[in-house]
């Protein structure tokens, strides 16, 4: 039987083919080159400038390259990508036969997190300048990315109190041990001095533990922190998914709707009560305008939030949350009570009034007025009202008004609202289910995470630019940023931010894609 069989690994080739030739015109590697070339890398801050003595440095760009192919082709590794720089013709072309190592791979991601950043946002702007970004509706959310920390090395008060409780027991069976050893008359006394040499030994064992174990104590009692992770300090024991938990980061995400790109991420150690606020305002300013709407579940319903996007005049739909206890009757929950804003005062579905001091009461997270009525004392329906003995008590959040604004608006445009999660979960999707990023590379501290997360997010926003607007087009704009920035520098013979130069390239996008 024939096969198709391969070329003599020994002969001679008479006409050898070029490492450019190797690697298909159309091939997205020339896309990840282009873009990392029309990046004015310095501006960004990446450390360009090295000292002359000792061995050369590589070049930001490089690294970049290597970084934004291996996030888009599933390798993340820094040891991983190092193989690629020897066994991967299209690595081998990107980097031109370079070839870092892991250190030096890794390194670079660890050292740049802000520079990635403007990476991120470069990527974002080509996208603005294509019209791919609509600026009208948004939406919020967070995904949580599991960091280089397991469990068993995150610990809160309850846990450190578990673990000193059973070294305490340990520490009580070995002395008892001891005295037994000392009272058994049926060793002699080699076989009394080996039992309490080894007993010994595992008290100071246990001792040295519960060394650890205090100072652990001691380090949550300095921080005011409810919790410590030993292996990479700013990560947090959350809940992922119904009664899941990690010990992960908490990314937040800001999506546009017109073509799910994702215009900013942020990566925090806490739950999504307190993130909208500050998602917004940079939203914002990436968009440059607050007429926009933008659409949160129920994990962002909190006042303060609210608060913030009233000042920014910016229009939310938040989801809200399920009563936290109902009355006997759910004919009396609160909701169905009506609020008298002219006379500060709440009418109960009996008609009876219920009214506050004007004292505001400092409650955990925000102030609060209380209202109360004696009529509670002899309504026919208190026992379906409240099972408090002196009647129903309402606690009215200084946010109040902004909160109930905020259910108007959900009533109001409830098909509206169900967007959010064809939005903002379409980013998430690709990224942890198809392309498996579930969890953070580097470790030890926020800003290093933040890094990964970036290079994470940038690859899918190119990755996206090259779905929608193909390689032909992509390849054009790129190639003519970089040709106008050479030119420019020719004739005046200035340096200037590339980032400055963008807006005048746009105003020939037409003449090259002709």
């Amino acid at each position: 039987m024939k096969y198709i069989t391969g070329h003599n690994r020994h002969q001679l080739v008479l006409f050898p083919t070029s490492l450019d030739d190797a690697v298909e015109q159309d091939n997205e590697v020339r896309l990840i080159d282009l873009f990392a070339e029309s990046l004015d890398v310095e501006a960004m801050g990446f450390k360009v400038n090295h000292i002359e003595n000792g061995r050369p440095a590589y070049h930001p760009k490089d690294l970049l390259k290597l970084y934004l192919y291996g996030y888009l082709n599933s390798i993340r590794s820094s040891r991983k990508l190092e193989k690629s720089c020897k066994t991967n013709i299209e690595v081998i072309w990107l980097l031109k036969g370079l070839s870092p190592d892991h250190n030096t791979i890794s390194n670079f991601r660890r050292d740049n997190p802000k520079a990635i950043k403007k990476v991120f946002r470069a990527s974002v702007q080509i996208a603005k300048n294509f019209e791919l970004i609509g600026g009208k509706l948004i939406a919020g959310d967070s995904t949580k990315l599991r960091a280089q920390n397991s469990k068993k090395n995150n610990f809160n008060q309850k846990k450190i109190e578990r673990h000193l409780a059973y070294i305490d027991n340990k520490l009580q069976e070995y002395n008892s041990q001891l005295s037994e050893n000392d009272g058994d008359r049926s060793l002699d006394n080699k076989q009394k001095q080996e039992n309490e040499q080894k007993i010994k030994a595992e008290i100071e064992k246990q001792n040295n533990r519960k060394k650890v174990y205090k100072n652990l104590e001691k380090q949550l009692e300095e921080t005011g922190e409810k919790q410590i992770s030993t292996s990479d300090p700013e990560s947090r024991h959350m809940i992922t998914r119904n009664n899941i938990t990690e010990v992960a980061y908490n990314i937040q995400s800001t999506v546009d709707k017109k073509n799910k790109i994702p215009i900013d991420y942020k990566v925090t150690d806490t739950n999504d009560g307190k993130a909208m606020g500050n998602m917004l305002r940079r939203a914002k300013s990436i968009l440059g305008t607050n007429k926009f709407t933008a659409l949160y579940d129920k994990g962002y319903h909190t006042g303060t939030e609210f608060e913030i996007a009233d000042k920014l005049g910016i229009n939310v739909l938040v989801a809200v949350p399920k009563v936290a206890t109902n009355a006997p009757d759910i004919a009396y929950n609160v909701e169905n009570f009506t609020y008298d804003k002219e006379n500060d005062l709440y009418i109960c579905p009996q008609g009876n009034k219920l009214r506050s001091t004007g004292k505001l009461h400092k409650g955990a997270t925000y102030n609060f007025k209380r209202y109360t009525t004696k009529a509670c004392k002899t309504c026919p329906v208190k026992e379906q009202c409240s099972k408090a003995k002196y009647g129903k008590a309402i606690q009215r959040s200084e946010y109040q008004e902004l909160i109930e604004n905020n259910k108007i608006r959900i009533k109001e445009n409830e098909n509206y609202y169900k967007q959010r999660q064809a939005i903002v979960e379409h980013p998430y999707g690709t990224i942890k289910r198809q392309w498996g990023f579930n969890y953070i590379m580097t470790k030890k501290y926020k800003q290093r995470a933040e890094a990964d997360v970036g290079i994470i997010f940038t690859a899918y926003n190119l990755r996206r630019l090259i779905n929608l607007l193909g390689t032909d087009t992509l390849k054009t704009y790129l190639k003519g940023i970089i040709l106008l920035f050479i030119r420019y520098l020719d004739d005046v013979q200035v340096k200037i931010s590339r980032f400055k130069l963008v807006f005048i390239f746009n105003t020939f996008i037409p003449v090259f894609l002709k």
